[in-house]
């Protein structure tokens, strides 16, 4: 992801079942959290190279 630009800390991974509403309330609630404490992402690539 850190080739495409995108910071490790803004990329989250996590399981939730389908009869698990409360946890998935917690992970998104921590994820939103954490990404706006990091603030606008800096790193992101706009230029895209030819390939030859």
């Amino acid at each position: 992801m850190e080739y495409m630009g995108i910071d490790r800390d803004r990329l989250h991974f996590s399981w939730v079942s389908s009869a698990e509403a409360s946890k998935f309330i917690t992970v998104v609630k921590e994820v939103t959290a954490s990404v706006k404490a990091l603030g606008p992402a800096t790193k992101f690539v706009k230029d895209r190279r030819q390939v030859s």
